[in-house]
């Protein structure tokens, strides 16, 4: 497969603030098979409010082949919030009882297009698979697969709600984005590292709003 087509595939999402940024080494570790370089600048798009339909219409068939697997599915990343430029890529979160027991849930997603591309069992037993040839709009799927109950599952449901509410930190972290895609990047993964500092600035900012909403709620006894 033309190495082009990975650009927009990462490991994982910009790092926790203070964390190391990822290495070659540890990017190479990552994938499944050869590792792609981006050695490019990194392509945004305007929102397409065509994504959503197309995240609406991947959860059906993914809905359809773990029918029998415990599971969620949550459309995350830049494509589900809004007015936020993004690489035209659907990425989805799939939470599952056990991430490493491949076999419960692999084969039946690679039964309706998927491909397993990148595991990472020390970083939350992470594993990213991928499919082509979307809809419109979208050039392929990301589906990033957690357990049930993960600290990073939690960490990207709260910066996707806190940017579909709040403009003014979806816009800091659009400017952000195409400041950043602009330059050349090795590998897509430097790029996502380079966001991690307006990352953890804005879920500074979600968290202390979900601790007042918490506090004022729990003033009013509700």
């Amino acid at each position: 497969m033309p190495e082009q087509e990975f650009h927009d595939q990462e490991p994982h999402a910009p790092a926790p603030d203070g964390a190391v940024p990822m290495t070659a080494d540890e990017i190479a570790a990552a994938y499944v098979g050869a590792v792609p370089r981006l050695n490019d600048q990194v392509t945004l798009v305007d929102y397409d409010p065509r994504w959503p339909l197309v995240f609406a219409a991947e959860a059906a068939l993914l809905g359809g082949a773990l029918a029998g697997v415990p599971h969620t599915i949550e459309h995350v990343g830049s494509t589900s919030v809004p007015g936020l430029p993004a690489k035209p890529v659907i990425d989805m979160l799939l939470t599952v009882p056990d991430p490493g027991a491949e076999t419960t849930y692999v084969p039946v997603l690679e039964q309706v297009g998927y491909t397993l591309v990148i595991r990472e069992p020390d970083w939350f037993e992470h594993r990213l698979l991928r499919r082509y040839d979307l809809a419109p709009g979208a050039a392929s799927a990301n589906l990033h697969v957690l357990p049930d109950g993960c600290e990073e599952t939690a960490r990207m449901l709260r910066f996707r709600d806190w940017l579909r509410a709040h403009d003014d930190d979806r816009d800091l972290y659009a400017r952000t984005k195409r400041t950043l895609a602009a330059r050349t990047w090795e590998y897509l993964q430097n790029y996502a590292d380079a966001k991690t500092g307006v990352v953890e600035e804005i879920l500074a900012r979600a968290r202390e709003g979900a601790g007042a909403k918490g506090a004022e709620e729990r003033g009013t006894g509700r």
